[in-house]
């Protein structure tokens, strides 16, 4: 499913072929999403472990999605849209975090082969690059209080 969710087409079949390849040549068992044998737990955690690993590889790539409806780089902001082709594009709630492999530049600058990530991922796998206040919620950041008039 999460390769699905970020590679299109006939890349899904050749990253799923690379997988499985590793997979065998460090002996480790591959889990195919299509079994239906596999504890969802484990689909969960294997999602999980291969949305951290692309992170790590792209986390310089990363966007938010702000309140004007418009994802937003993250270090140095920019306005960016999901590609039309992208099956998150579709959704009816974007993801509110996301990475992404490239940006392509049309009429408006458009994130190709988008994946969603949790923001405590990006602490946790890059603390070099991003601070606490790059990853914080907007909602969950503190106003500043007004400053009190002199008498």
């Amino acid at each position: 499913m999460v390769l699905r969710k970020f590679c299109a087409g006939t890349e899904h079949a050749k990253v799923r072929e690379q997988l499985e390849g590793l997979c065998e040549r460090v002996e480790m068992e591959y889990n195919d999403d299509n079994n239906s044998n596999n504890n969802s737990d484990d689909k969960f955690l294997l999602e999980e472990t291969v949305l951290k690993s692309i992170t790590s590889g792209f986390f310089y790539n990363v966007a938010k999605f702000g309140r004007s409806g418009e994802y937003q780089t993250t270090k140095q902001p920019k306005t960016v849209y999901i590609h039309p082709s992208s099956v998150l594009a579709k959704e009816e709630e974007p993801p509110p975090w996301v990475i992404y492999f490239e940006l392509a530049l049309t009429s408006k600058e458009y994130m190709r082969q988008v994946a969603p990530i949790e923001p405590a991922w990006l602490m946790e796998i890059a603390p070099h690059y991003y601070q606490e206040s790059d990853v914080q919620d907007n909602q969950k950041k503190k106003k500043m209080p007004k400053q009190q008039r002199g008498k």
